[in-house]
């Protein structure tokens, strides 16, 4: 039986990338770097999870002839941008520019009545999370959600599993008593390899993505609800078996 939903956060839940890529943009501009990402670069940035890896990555590209012995200094910078670039899509969220994506929020709420556990498991940072759904679900969000991991308990980023592994040992249910919402690519291979059945909910940065092991491809979740994915999760559950 389906026991939990296991959400991510970016993409997922929100479609959030425009915003990130605006506060991204912000940030270097506002440190006076001459960087600027368009959405097709930002696309292929998105192959590397999280923020300051993107960063990292595209500073090695522009750079790659400039050596920092001991990462001291492009660390330091990393971690400047970051840091602004997170002040920027929180006033961003604060200001109304993100919603959660169609039939989320129903969702969320018909599995909290059927008894449902939730749960997230995101690569994401915690401010980012809390700012997305305190706007979204209210000051009391974290009361639909059993555990929450992100990117402060599981630093290894999707594609490896760390974050899904932790989910489920602190929900203290099988794999196969829960089912993974997710976006993209590295999600899904993040929540497979966990042994996750995976419903994708593709977006406009994803929708390229090889979602070959998902067990349902689809837009979004306007027309699904909780019947839909037991009866899914049922189909995945017996193939294995």
């Amino acid at each position: 039986m389906l026991h939990a939903l296991i959400f991510d956060v970016d993409g997922t839940l929100a479609d959030t990338e425009r915003v990130h890529l605006a506060a991204f943009n912000a940030a270097f501009a506002s440190e006076g770097l001459d960087w600027h990402w368009d959405e097709a670069l930002y696309t292929r940035l998105l192959e590397i999870s999280g923020g300051k890896e993107r960063i990292r990555h595209y500073w090695q590209q522009v750079h790659p002839e400039r050596q920092d012995i001991d990462g001291t200094e492009l660390r330091a910078l990393i971690d400047r941008l970051h840091e602004v670039k997170t002040a920027f899509y929180e006033e961003a969220v604060r200001q109304g520019a993100v919603q959660l994506r169609p039939g989320v929020l129903a969702l969320i709420e018909q599995a909290r009545r059927a008894g449902l556990r939730l749960a997230i498991a995101t690569t994401t940072s915690p401010v980012n999370i809390a700012a997305l759904l305190r706007s979204a679900m209210g000051p009391d969000w974290q009361l639909a959600f059993d555990v929450v991991e992100d990117a402060s308990t599981a630093p290894r980023k999707k594609p490896h599993p760390q974050v899904y592994s932790q989910t489920l040992a602190r929900l203290g249910l099988p794999a196969a008593q829960c089912l993974a919402l997710e976006d993209s690519a590295n999600g899904l291979q993040a929540a497979r390899a966990a042994g996750l059945a995976t419903v994708i909910t593709r977006n406009a940065f994803t929708a390229h993505h090889d979602f070959t092991g998902a067990l349902r491809v689809l837009d979004d979740l306007q027309d699904v609800d909780l019947e839909a994915l037991r009866r899914w999760h049922a189909e995945a559950v017996a193939t294995v078996t």
